[in-house]
Order: C-alpha cells, then sequence, then structure tokens
C-alpha cells in the first residue's frame, strides 16, 4: 500500500506563486520505482493531467498549458517519497483540487486509469 498526502493549497492572486507537496509513503514505493503523477479537477470538470515525473526524476512531463509555468520534482528517501510541485504566474483557469497520484507501471503516463494510488486533494484558488 502507498498513502499520498498532499498540502499546499490555499488562495494566490492572478499571477502569483504557489508550492504543492505530496508526502507518499510505503515500500511499494521502492518496489515498484514508481512513477508520480499531479492532476487538477474544477468543479464539474473532469480530472485533468498536469505533470509527471519518474522515480528518478529524470523525466518529466507536463501537459501543454502547464509547460513553462508549472515544476515538478522530488526527493526520494527509504519507503517515502516527498514530490513537489511549483507553480508560477498561476491563472483563474488554474484553480482546482490537485491530486498526487502514484502508478506501478514502468512509463509515462497521462491518463487517472493508469494510476493506482491518490491523495485526498488540496484546493487551489486563484483570483482574478
Amino acid at each position: 500500500q502507498v498513502q499520498l498526502v498532499e498540502s499546499g493549497g490555499g488562495l494566490v492572486q492572478t499571477g502569483g506563486s504557489l508550492r504543492l507537496s505530496c508526502a507518499a509513503s510505503g515500500r511499494a514505493l521502492n518496489t515498484y520505482a514508481m512513477g508520480m503523477g499531479w492532476f487538477r479537477q474544477a468543479p464539474g470538470m473532469e480530472r485533468e493531467f498536469v505533470g509527471f515525473i519518474s522515480w528518478t526524476g529524470g523525466t518529466t512531463r507536463y501537459a501543454d498549458s502547464m509547460k513553462g509555468r508549472f515544476t515538478i520534482s522530488r526527493v526520494n528517501a527509504e519507503d517515502s517519497a516527498l514530490v513537489h510541485l511549483q507553480m508560477i504566474s498561476l491563472k483563474p483557469e488554474d484553480a482546482g483540487v490537485y491530486y498526487c497520484a502514484a502508478v506501478r507501471k514502468v512509463g509515462v503516463f497521462k491518463s487517472p486509469e493508469d494510476y493506482d494510488y491518490w491523495g485526498q486533494g488540496t484546493q487551489v484558488t486563484v483570483s482574478s
């Protein structure tokens, strides 16, 4: 089992910055060398891909609208990992609940259905 806990959400003005964190724990993290994804979901909308980082951190991918504004990083430890999502130049359309997720399969995955574990989410609100 893997537990994921997001933090760092809040209210920010348009153009502002925010850093979200995801504390991941569980032996399976190391066993499967799990990649981590970030997703967001606005009210009434489907959950959408934000970005991905591989187990080593050597591979990152971002949704087109986030490129250049969002950066994912991670630090691994024994049976745990801390994954950050740094967001700059925030826009009102960036608002939503942000989730981190972990995937056991090797590769880069952008679909929520590919992920095996999810956090509870953290709310981001961007005021105009």
